[in-house]
């Protein structure tokens, strides 16, 4: 990190020198582009000088510890691990600013669940991941609301998508797009034998409208029809159900809760859009890291990344390889021991990169 810091400096250094410079005063384009990466740079310019600061401070105490002035090596050993401490929160706050921000992190989230092999299993696990993301939503303040959901009737879920709003939603829940594996022993299992099943979870963050454009007239084809539940029976007496097929992409999109056709069209378009903008973002990211390969935040939904065992009552998640011993409590919502794991390993490999 301490070269990294001097690198910062240097750089800023540099910036101002060619800003000073007759010719680039005289080209308005090239000045902007250098005064803009200056200002981008100042803080962790100033975090940067700190931590050279307290790297040289630190030098200096371990220089007096190997000398002979015993009253100086007591000082020098009592301030240490002050100056480590200080030397270690810089460091955090300066790989913070050298991370590369997401633009999506402060947006809402779009997040679909849903169940995969293991039947009524996987089902009744579904469930039980919709209600640990409604509670780690209302830990933190955000607000959840179910655009769709198809229950299986026996307490399952078989697929739900939900709208999670609030600031930073997007930066916390982005993680938690993959396969989900649980390993439990199922309540009509009479040998108690373990089960394995398996969950999808994925997490997009909300489209505006300007972020993706779509020509309702064009690239839209707008089916309405009769809503019906359980068994084919007609829900309503109205043509309230909306399909809405996406042209270019060949996407489709039913919905179906609301008894009104203009909140189901509302509520399809949104998933539609949030569904679109994760295809070219994830189509834009693979050109850029080929060859990156991250085990973070890479979208690969085939991916295993996390594995809720009952019977030990532990979570593993084997991206970070990071285990939790406490299963009720981390599906009561208490998750965020690994997404700030994750995080972690995202910023680290950010930087690396």
């Amino acid at each position: 990190m301490l070269d990294k810091a001097s690198a910062i400096e240097e750089r800023v250094a540099e910036l101002e020198r060619k800003l000073a410079d007759p010719a680039t005063l005289g080209n308005q384009r090239e000045y902007a582009k250098l005064a803009k990466e200056r200002a981008q740079l100042s803080e962790a310019a100033q975090c940067a000088r700190e931590y050279i600061r307290i790297a040289d401070e630190i030098a200096g105490h371990r220089a007096i510890l190997d000398g002979n002035d015993a009253d100086l090596r007591e000082l020098a050993k009592a301030e240490m691990p002050t100056l480590q401490k200080n030397l270690g929160a810089v460091e955090e706050k300066l790989k913070e600013l050298l991370t590369p921000r997401d633009p999506n992190d402060e947006k809402n989230v779009i997040l679909e669940i849903r169940a995969g092999t293991g039947g009524e299993e996987a089902s009744l696990f579904a469930g039980d991941l919709f209600r640990m993301y409604t509670r780690y939503a209302e830990r933190h303040g955000f607000k959840i609301e179910t655009l769709s959901i198809s229950d299986t009737g026996l307490g399952g879920i078989k697929e739900v998508i939900a709208l999670v709003t609030g600031r930073g939603a997007y930066s916390r829940l982005k993680y938690e797009g993959g396969v989900h594996r649980v390993q439990r022993v199922p309540e009509t299992e009479g040998s108690g034998r373990i089960h394995t099943s398996a969950v999808t979870v994925a997490v997009m963050p909300e489209a505006d409208e300007v972020e993706v454009n779509i020509n309702e007239a064009k690239d839209l084809r707008i089916d309405v029809m009769r809503a019906s539940g359980p068994g084919g029976q007609s829900v309503n007496t109205t043509d309230s159900a909306v399909r809405i097929t996406h042209i270019p992409s060949g996407m489709v999109i039913i919905q179906r809760d609301e008894k009104s056709q203009h909140k189901n069209k509302a509520k399809a378009l949104k998933i539609l859009r949030a569904r679109l903008l994760e295809q070219a973002q994830s189509e834009q990211q693979a050109k850029i890291a080929q060859t990156r390969k991250s085990m973070v935040g890479t979208g690969d939904r085939s991916e295993r990344i996390r594995t809720y065992n009952f019977p030990q009552s532990r979570v593993t998640d084997h991206r970070v390889n990071v285990t939790i011993h406490q299963l009720d409590n981390f599906l009561d919502g208490a998750i965020d021991p690994v997404i700030d794991a994750l995080a972690a390993y995202d910023r680290e490999q950010s930087l690396n990169a």
